[in-house]
């Protein structure tokens, strides 16, 4: 069970004073129900409420839960490399403020950046080494994915297989099934992506995190993105759910 000081330092206190029932109806709820709703490790809670803050845009809430996650064992490269694949994902006009406040952290906390590169591929071999990440992810109807679709928009879908996953995906840092469950909390956090989000519980499930890990996930990242964008995730998981079987 987490504890209201390790979970919310010093940056909300204020909110005991100004604000003290709501606070405290927030913290049962967050730290008794929600926290104890399942076996989920510390470090897989902390990654995907990371990852679902960049979704949500939830800046202010972000700077406060990082010293947490990092607290939980989450590792100034995992949290990094979270940063960096939201971009594929939410577009760098809406990351770039999480990048300097990850920055920031980190420094205040005597971390030396730059940190060591997690880069596995280079211009030229990109595209091949996305192809195959997408491969090993969704499975060989992939495989020529990135020259399909209409001659005028041929062009994104290569830009998916050599950027999305050939910039992100063959990144050390984080295996497969991590940042397959943080794309699932990118796209269920910044809602009106549910196509998106079923392929990617999709995904998961067949990288063997089942319907009942993305529930636990969901339900983790719920007080940080309400009820409607969690209601909408679990009907994509029942959905991939019916595809998988």
């Amino acid at each position: 069970m987490y504890n209201h000081d390790k979970t919310f330092p010093s940056d909300r206190l204020p909110l005991t004073q100004t604000d003290a029932d709501f606070i405290e109806r927030f913290d049962h709820f967050v730290l008794h129900e929600v926290a104890n709703q399942d076996d989920l490790d510390d470090r897989t809670r902390m990654m995907a409420i990371v990852a679902t803050l960049i979704g949500c845009q939830g800046i202010d809430e972000f700077q406060v839960i990082l010293p947490v996650a990092l607290h939980a064992g989450v590792t100034a490269v995992e949290v990094k490399e979270i940063v960096y694949q939201s971009v594929a994902y939410l577009g760098i006009g809406r990351v770039l403020p999480f990048l300097y406040a990850t920055n920031d952290m980190l420094t205040a906390q005597g971390v030396e950046l730059p940190l060591p590169s997690q880069s596995t591929t280079t211009i030229a071999n990109r595209l091949t080494a996305g192809i195959q990440a997408q491969v090993d992810i969704f499975g060989n109807q992939m495989q020529d994915f990135w020259k399909s679709g209409a001659e005028e928009t041929r062009h994104i879908n290569e830009w998916l297989a050599a950027n999305c996953f050939g910039d992100y995906y063959t990144r050390t840092g984080l295996d497969h099934l991590q940042r397959e469950m943080i794309t699932f909390c990118f796209l269920s956090a910044q809602g009106g992506c549910e196509p998106q989000l079923t392929s990617h519980a999709v995904a998961n499930i067949r990288l063997g995190q089942d319907k009942h890990f993305l529930i636990k996930i969901i339900s983790q990242c719920l007080p940080y993105i309400g009820y409607p964008r969690s209601l909408n995730a679990l009907r994509c998981v029942e959905e991939a759910a019916q595809q998988s079987k």
